[in-house]
């Protein structure tokens, strides 16, 4: 009988914001990881999969709720449990061998049995006779096998990957990755369990038994999807790819509730927006016009047709809905008629329409366009409005949300910004009004 290996139940994390403010993070998030299964978490930004991760790791404490391995509780980091980052985080100064000895250092492992266990998974993971290498003359991938080799070596049984692929080149990542499910599906390494957080929906797919799909701001389980092809998978075949097209329509539906309160969201000065740049959107929008899609694609294809990560384009799709320029419905995005005039105007009229839209939608800039109406002198420091989106969100996210703002507010001619003195200023000519409700 397969036993629990991790067992959430009610987690809820809250963070504070600049001004003091709770900020929840994570609700109710009630979760198992079994023996013999590798999980994915899938969740746009907001959706705290990395800070679950690092509760279930040990490195953070819930506010709320249980966590537990193997039914034991989890208040600290356990020897059962490793993690392997995004950003490597190896020790420069130290060689590939000691990088990988820490773990089995810090647990009281004998020299000599430190260096034949490290010796052992530098060879399993294709990386024998590197030991006395440095990071820096490493390539990225290889970077990334000891990082993993350092989180196995201890021989957990629950392997916890944070977007540990999305730092490399997809041949890299997609080699470094078949590699893992190859020692896992040999049984060649001794962990009974992995979750695997990622942004890629096909990653998800090739490597997960199961799928939890995160909901955002605060963070909750939206759906569950099992996947009950057998490994070894390959991606261009027509079952996979229907699989891919299934994750990615529930990755983007929503359930009527779900919409109504993403609209009352939205329609407040303190929504985060999308963290997508107008060019990105532009480009999306004109691949979107062209053929083969003519106005409507499926969200995969397009995907590949852009040669953009999913985490790059599901921010872009947001702003696109958010704008009025399309609408994404299960697993498709098609254009409004606006998104179809858009995409077939010139420079001046696009502005003016996406400026439009800006002020109609974007309660932020029509916040901005009006203070700077009623000063008399047409000019504002940003601070006040930073200190405006930082009663919401934390300081980083708020000084980015200000950042988007700017760039679609002058892309939109609504208003203007001196990056020297960091002044908002009315344009020399007059903006586009809000088309009338």
């Amino acid at each position: 009988m397969k036993q629990f290996l991790l067992d959430l139940k009610g987690v809820s994390k809250s963070f504070r914001t600049a001004d003091g403010a709770p900020r929840l993070v994570l609700e109710g998030v009630n979760f198992t990881l079994m023996e013999g299964e590798i999980v994915a978490l899938l969740g746009k930004s907001g959706s705290g999969k990395s800070t679950l991760l690092r509760i279930m790791a040990g490195l953070l404490a819930a506010d709320a709720g249980s966590v537990t391995y193997r039914g034991r509780a989890i208040t600290a980091p356990v020897a059962g449990v490793s993690m392997v980052f995004q950003s490597f985080a190896l020790f420069p100064w130290l060689t590939v061998q000691q990088n990988v000895e820490l773990g089995l250092e810090a647990q009281g492992i004998a020299s000599h049995e430190r260096q034949e266990r490290a010796d052992s998974m530098l060879e399993l993971m294709n990386l024998g006779g590197f030991g006395g290498a440095l990071p820096r003359e490493l390539s990225g991938g290889m970077r990334q096998r000891v990082g993993i080799a350092r989180a196995l070596v201890t021989n957990p049984d629950v392997l916890l990957m944070d977007e540990a692929f999305s730092a490399l080149d997809v041949l890299t990542g997609e080699t470094l990755r078949s590699d893992i499910l190859e020692l896992w599906d040999s049984g060649s390494i001794p962990t009974k369990g992995m979750l695997v957080v990622s942004h890629n929906i096909e990653e998800a797919v090739m490597m997960a038994d199961r799928i939890i799909i995160l909901a955002s701001d605060p963070g909750r389980i939206r759906s569950e999807y099992l996947i009950e092809v057998a490994r070894p998978r390959n991606a261009d075949s027509a079952q996979v790819r229907g699989l891919i097209d299934e994750v990615y329509g529930l990755m983007t539906m929503r359930p009527v509730s779900a919409a109504a309160t993403l609209a009352a969201a939205s329609a407040h000065v303190h929504y985060r927006l999308p963290d997508t740049d107008v060019s990105r959107i532009e480009a999306v929008l004109h691949l979107l016009a062209a053929p083969p899609f003519n106005g409507r694609a499926d969200l995969p294809k397009l995907a590949d047709e852009a040669e953009l990560p999913d985490e790059e384009l599901f921010p872009t799709y947001e702003a696109l809905g958010l704008l009025g320029l399309a609408q994404v419905e299960k697993g498709d995005i098609s254009l409004t008629p606006l998104g179809q005039r858009f995409a077939e105007a010139g420079q001046t009229l696009r502005q003016e329409i996406f400026g439009q839209q800006l002020l109609t939608h974007v309660p932020l800039a029509a916040r901005i366009r009006k203070d700077l109406e009623a000063e008399p002198s047409g000019t504002l420091k940003e601070e006040p409005f930073i200190a405006l989106l930082e009663e919401a969100l934390e300081a980083d996210e708020a000084a980015r949300t200000m950042e988007i703002a700017i760039e679609w507010g002058r892309y939109g001619e609504v208003f203007e910004y001196d990056f020297n003195a960091g002044v908002l200023k009315l344009p020399d000519e007059e903006p586009p009004e809000a088309p009338a409700s």
